[in-house]
């Protein structure tokens, strides 16, 4: 089941299980109950801590649960966590048998302190790179908190499930049966929504910080460098992101960033955020921006006001939130997001294997998606605004090579359609002869480019019609002491390489603005 290399690095990592636990496998005479066996007699031939036992009698197979002797947790895998999700495996493994999680200390007390029964199930797939974020926060949760049940459901192993639950995007949670968050979420992030008064706490604590000489805001590429930068000046840093890595999280291949020929966004997330821990940074995640203060008077400081109605005050700010996907904005788009509509192809792509879909948007994200869909499913429309594709020659190739591809140029959408409470067709009309398209399909992925994280901002910081911050060479905003980096300005060329650059230049901008303002008496 695991190849040699796997093994190896599986039995190394077992060599830091210290407390006994046992695995609980519930089989069947099927194919994927022969694997999961296999699997589960692998690890347990690793460690003399491991017991496994073939008895369970679990209604999903194949299955399988981990549970420290002697203890009252309950963690299953209605999976075979290979893929993507074989360092969620790792990690349940390790954390069962008394290995440590890398996660804050107040962070697992909140964890074990939670005082209410919660089962949570995680539907997954194995090619969501966005996935394993949230099945391991209910992991942790249930190994931790014996009021706490997780169950961690492959959806390509549990059509039915997936099909009665009108599960149309991963990772979808379920709280006590009711789905309660689509999409990636940290362990932080879901204290927060089970934890009623974590919100006040952890506001009152944030406010009660002392002033940063720079407070950034935002962890993607822009945010990550600029923290580096302005801590590498020895002066107090401080970073504030409500998801660290930002939209990088969601690229899975990055292959043109000098020096690192090849990459996923997971993975180069990770490297941003030790990077930032290398240094004196104060790191402050899973936070929402409401509101930025500008100084009442020169030198003084500039206040960013919370969600959770904390806030934190900086001497100097800078602005690297980001951007995001942009919606189509036709009817039928909010209705059926997640029941059709889709922003992740290779999260959501394996929900749709065998069925018609469409790709809205023919640059490289939309093209490659198109690409990477085609190997899943039986049909991909893919439906461009202009009279040509946008993408790189080289992928545009690679598309029209493809036999169960049919491109649609010059054509504007009009609607998405459902039926049932799920997609059921595109309505598209020519913008040259102005007639009307219908196409009946299932699935419809949304790829047309990026709207910037500023909403929040107001009329506080000048920006573009697009809603960019404009800035200067120097990375300024008109707001004295406030600096903008990355892809919510308006620098041209949404790249990683251009934001990191651009993060850099506003701590250095931000440096040299300190040492040249006198500080207020």
């Amino acid at each position: 089941m695991l190849d040699d290399d796997l093994k190896a690095q599986l039995a190394a990592y077992l060599e830091r299980v210290t407390l006994p636990f046992e695995m609980v496998a519930s089989l069947d005479a099927g194919e994927k109950s022969a694997e999961l066996r296999e699997l589960l007699q692998d690890i347990a031939a690793m460690s003399d801590k491991i017991t496994l036992r073939l008895d369970g009698d679990d209604a999903r197979k194949p299955s399988f649960t981990v549970q420290r002797t002697g203890s009252q947790t309950s963690l299953r895998f209605a999976a075979i966590p290979l893929g993507h999700e074989f360092t969620s495996l790792v990690l349940a493994l390790l954390w069962t048998g008394g290995h440590p999680p890398k996660i804050e200390a107040d962070t697992l007390e909140q964890v074990k302190a939670l005082d209410v029964d919660l089962d949570f199930e995680v539907y997954m797939s194995l090619s969501c790179h966005n996935c394993p974020d949230v099945v391991q926060a209910v992991t942790l949760m249930a190994i931790y908190n014996p009021r706490i049940k997780a169950t961690i459901i492959d959806g390509g192993l549990f059509q039915s499930e997936i099909d009665a639950r009108e599960i149309m995007g991963v990772p979808a949670l379920f709280l006590n049966g009711e789905m309660i968050h689509s999409g990636r979420i940290s362990v932080e992030e879901l204290l927060q929504k089970v934890d009623t008064g974590a919100a006040r706490r952890e506001a009152a604590k944030l406010s009660a910080r002392a002033p940063y000489d720079v407070l950034i805001v935002g962890g993607g590429p822009a945010g990550a460098a600029a923290a580096v930068y302005a801590a590498r000046k020895g002066i107090r840093t401080g970073l504030v992101a409500e998801r660290f890595g930002g939209q990088v999280n969601d690229t899975l291949e990055i292959a043109n960033y000098p020096g690192v020929p090849e990459t996923d966004g997971p993975r180069y997330a990770a490297a941003l955020e030790q990077h930032v821990r290398a240094y004196e940074v104060d790191l402050i995640n899973s936070q929402q921006v409401a509101e930025l203060v500008p100084a009442a008077e020169p030198g003084g400081l500039i206040t960013v006001k919370l969600a959770n109605g904390g806030q934190l005050q900086g001497r100097t700010v800078i602005l690297a939130t980001g951007a995001r996907w942009r919606n189509v904005g036709v009817p039928g788009e909010q209705e059926y997001k997640t029941k059709g509509v889709a922003y992740c192809p290779h999260c959501d792509g394996p929900l749709f294997k065998g069925k018609d879909v469409a790709v809205i948007g023919g640059g490289n994200s939309g093209v490659e998606a198109a690409i990477d869909l085609a190997g899943l499913v039986k049909h991909v429309h893919v439906v461009e605004f202009m009279p040509e594709l946008k993408a790189d020659a080289v992928l545009v190739r690679k598309l029209h090579s493809l036999p169960n591809v049919t491109v649609h140029t010059n054509k504007q959408t009009t609607e998405i359609r459902g039926e049932g409470g799920k997609v059921s067709g595109l309505d598209f009309k020519c913008r040259k002869a102005g007639t009307e398209t219908q196409v009946p399909l299932e699935g419809v992925f949304v790829q047309i480019g990026l709207v910037p994280n500023t909403e929040w901002l107001g009329s506080v910081v000048e920006r573009s019609r697009f809603g960019e911050i404009v800035i200067d060479a120097r990375g300024a905003t008109n707001v004295p002491g406030v600096f903008a980096a990355g892809d919510c300005t308006i620098v041209p060329y949404k790249q990683i390489v251009i934001s990191a650059g651009a993060g850099a230049t506003a701590a250095l901008s931000a440096f040299d603005h300190l040492i040249r303002t006198s500080v207020p008496a």
